[in-house]
Order: C-alpha cells, then sequence, then structure tokens
C-alpha cells in the first residue's frame, strides 16, 4: 500500500468521493472484508459488498488475501493506498493553467502551479510505477515568522535572486542527455494561526513567490 496515491480517472474520482466509499478506504488502511466492515460503518453487508466491488473496479482498493469459512470464501481488501490526491487531470477540460495568468504576487495563481505539481507528479509516479522505478525528485518544508510585510517582501527578493542565481549556474540548455526539471519556490500565510498570525490582517489572499523552470 503506498502512502499516497494520485488519481487521474475522473470515474474513479467521482466514485472516491462519496462519503460512504471514502470512508470505506479509511477502514481499509488494514485489511478487512465485506463483513468485517459493514459492523463498523452501521450498513448492511450487501450494501458494503456492493461498494467494496465499486472501489475494485476502479483501483481503489485491492484483494490482499481469501480466507475459507465452511462453504464461504471471504474475501480480505485493503486500499491501495493511505491516502489519494485527485489530480487536475479528473478534471481535464477546466483544469488550471498556470501560463494564463501568471503573477508572482497572486495567490489563485500559487493554487495553479500546485495544481499543475499534483498534475506532472502524479503522472510521473504513475509512469515510474508502471516501468518498476523511482522518480527522482526533491522538495523543502518549512516555516519562517517575519516581522512584518516589508520583511516578508524583502525576504521573497533575496529569495529570487538566490533562486535565480542558482539556476543560471546549473542550467545547460545544451548538455547531451540532460534531463529538464520544474522548480516551483513558493511562500504563502500558515494555515491555521490566529489572524495575525495568518497574515489575514495585511492580505491573505496574497502570496509571495519565486518560480523558476530549468
Amino acid at each position: 500500500m503506498f502512502d499516497v496515491a494520485v488519481i487521474e480517472d475522473p470515474a474513479a474520482a467521482e466514485v472516491s468521493l462519496d462519503p460512504v466509499r471514502a470512508r470505506l478506504l479509511a477502514e481499509l488502511a488494514e485489511p478487512g472484508s465485506a463483513t468485517m466492515l459493514a459492523a463498523r460503518v452501521g450498513l448492511a453487508r450487501q450494501k458494503v459488498n456492493y461498494h467494496l466491488k465499486t472501489l475494485e473496479q476502479h483501483g481503489l482498493v485491492e484483494l490482499v488475501e481469501e480466507r475459507r469459512k465452511g462453504n464461504v470464501t471471504e474475501r480480505m481488501l485493503q486500499a491501495t493506498a493511505a491516502s489519494y490526491v485527485i489530480s487536475p487531470t479528473a478534471l481535464a477540460p477546466v483544469q488550471p493553467d498556470p501560463a494564463r495568468a501568471p503573477d508572482r504576487l497572486s495567490a489563485r495563481w500559487l493554487l495553479a502551479l500546485a495544481a499543475r505539481l499534483v498534475r506532472d507528479v502524479g503522472a510521473l509516479i504513475t509512469g515510474a510505477d508502471r516501468a518498476g522505478k523511482r522518480v527522482a525528485t526533491f522538495a523543502i518544508d518549512g516555516e519562517v515568522r517575519f516581522a512584518s510585510a516589508a520583511d516578508r517582501a524583502a525576504f521573497a527578493e533575496e529569495l529570487t535572486a538566490a533562486v535565480t542565481g542558482l539556476v543560471s549556474r546549473y542550467h545547460d540548455e545544451r548538455a547531451t542527455g540532460g534531463r529538464a526539471h520544474r522548480l516551483v519556490v513558493a511562500l504563502h500565510p500558515s494555515v491555521g494561526g490566529t489572524t495575525a498570525e495568518s497574515g489575514t490582517a495585511d492580505g491573505a489572499d496574497r502570496a509571495a513567490g519565486p518560480v523558476a523552470g530549468a
């Protein structure tokens, strides 16, 4: 079972969004049968079995064991991942396009970048799984507390300069056998704190972050 799986198929996305099926997926972090799950979620076994078959048809759960009990074979199923992310590919006609209105200070542009990140990394994971390989990625996740909006703006400018310098140093357009990599650096108010902490006092709908592609 994977830690995270990306759902790219629209039908699978629709199936996963059903509240009952989402609950069953959560319960199936550990293997279980229709009978076991029926007792946990308070539904008839036949109803649970129907939902499980639908989830299995769309690759969201898989058979891990069959147990013979008298004249009955009990099927033990498990979710294919501990959690799922729905790729913008599932909504292809209306998926965000960061190229449509690039704006470093727009929170909505940042969201479009994040959506593209989910789409592209999801596609890479799918391809790598089929080939039995791993995807070469790197990420940094941290938090910084600014004393003022001015400090935040200064930080963004220095970060932009630093990243631009690194890209200029390592980018080689003529490298034989080289492979292009997408680089995304983002800065946004933390979510879950007080109004002052989350940055709503000076515009929670704004985010500053340098973005570069190589």
